[in-house]
């Protein structure tokens, strides 16, 4: 039986979402290509794309950061393929290339290790397989700059008896001449990580047909004629999977309610609306927040919500890491950087120290905070939320999330986690004497 897919906007006005049609980096299979310096890793971004993506001279350390570019390569779909800098560069500058480009492999899905022909692999090609297996990172090795070698001599290389006894796939290609850079993508494709695609948003907490309302609020914090990442990703996850989407204000989620016929299985809200979107919506309606969701999806949903238990403990003086994954222009009323603190102020009743990322990577001194507040992530891959985590976690900082955060401040948390009864077992065996919110004044 065919689903129909349906969307409603209750409050009656259109709504641009040009992104819809677009794949977000973070849901792209993350492909990398490593490899010494002039080994041809430019020259094989270029020969896989079809495009001059990346800077290609005879000149080593051409490359000197990490050059993305977003592909299709059928079946496997959208992809984003990465070029780094070289594994093997010299000097202070070079061993911070170095740094940086290992630091890739946190992001990385698929890996490609280009090694140039009648070169041997070395200390360098064995530091990356090994690292790249210690993360269970598949690691396809590539032998570069084929047409170099007279057809006479292409017998088995010191390059394929390395991988050979790694038991890593092995593609001799030119980039220059196209030989086998067909053959390099359908090894791409037949060693894609099965589960490289992030768990489902939404869909497997609904059944096609059933209604689920998306609370999005229109404030001086929206951007201007669209929606932000998270909701277009949670409507388009909805429609995927048959049910029927029905986008409100908050100001008018009552009016939405009442003009279903029937019940919605759940209703999801931009975590700034928690406690109104939680008083208006009847306490047997699942309930919680896109933030939430995106925790679930892009990383540990039960680290996350173990991380929030830190917020009880604060005091005034401790210092706070509000960490976001992409950068973009703050609000007078930025959730980040305004609200939160705010409303961490008046739980602890005294000043706090806080401190700000976003982008990259954390700061160095992470183990100097007592808690880390996160971002949904919505522009991190799977892999790079959970290295965040796993950061956190070897520092011994605790590091919640935006939406489960704002949903214990207002003492909802137990009932966000309602789709989700592992975790909301998790949460209330440990807090249920202990319930926590906003001191109303």
């Amino acid at each position: 039986m065919q689903s129909t897919l349906s969307l409603y906007l209750a409050s009656g006005s259109e709504i641009a979402m040009p992104s819809l049609n677009q794949t977000p980096s973070g849901e792209r299979l993350h492909i990398s290509i490593f490899g010494r310096r002039n080994s041809g890793k430019s020259s094989l971004i270029n020969a896989l794309t079809g495009q001059k993506v990346a800077i290609v001279s005879d000149i080593p350390g051409t490359t000197t950061d990490p050059v993305s570019k977003a592909m299709e390569i059928l079946p496997i779909g959208p992809v984003v393929i990465t070029d780094t800098a070289g594994i093997d560069d010299v000097g202070v500058l070079g061993e911070l290339r170095v740094e940086k480009t290992l630091r890739v492999l946190e992001k990385t899905d698929l890996a490609v290790l280009l090694i140039e022909a009648k070169q041997a692999p070395g200390e360098w090609e064995d530091k990356l397989a090994d690292m790249a297996a210690d993360r269970q990172i598949p690691l396809i090795v590539v032998e570069s700059k084929s047409d170099f070698i007279a057809d006479d001599n292409k017998a088995i290389s010191q390059v394929e008896v390395w991988a050979r006894k790694r038991f890593l796939p092995f593609v001799r290609v030119s980039s220059a001449t196209g030989e086998n850079i067909n053959v390099l993508k359908q090894e791409l494709i037949a060693n894609a990580p099965a589960g490289f695609c992030e768990p489902t948003i939404i869909g497997d907490l609904i059944n096609p047909g059933e209604i689920v309302v998306l609370v999005v609020p229109i404030d001086s914090a929206a951007p201007k004629g669209r929606l932000i990442l998270p909701q277009v990703m949670t409507l388009r996850d909805v429609l995927d999977h048959g049910a029927y989407a029905v986008v409100a204000k908050e100001s008018e989620l009552k009016a939405a309610l009442a003009s279903l016929s029937r019940k919605p299985k759940i209703v999801v809200t931009d975590s700034q609306a928690f406690k109104r979107v939680a008083e208006d919506t009847p306490p047997d309606i699942w309930m919680t927040s896109f933030s939430i969701l995106m925790a679930r999806y892009k990383g540990d949903l039960a680290e996350f919500v173990n991380g929030a238990r830190a917020l009880r403990t604060l005091k005034p003086g401790d210092r706070v890491l509000i960490s976001e994954g992409c950068t973009h222009h703050r609000q007078k009323d930025d959730i980040g950087s305004v609200q939160i603190p705010q409303y961490l102020r008046r739980i602890v009743g005294g000043e706090l120290e806080f401190g700000f990322s976003s982008g990259v990577e954390f700061p160095s001194d992470i183990q100097s905070y007592k808690v880390i507040v996160h971002c949904g992530g919505c522009t991190l891959n799977r892999r790079e939320m959970c290295f965040r985590q796993k950061q956190a976690r070897e520092a011994g900082i605790p590091m919640t999330n935006y939406g489960v955060t704002l949903a214990f401040i207002h003492g909802i948390l137990s009932r966000a986690l309602a789709p989700f009864p592992s975790v909301k077992t998790i949460w209330d065996g440990s807090e249920q004497s202990m319930s926590s919110g906003l001191k109303e004044e």
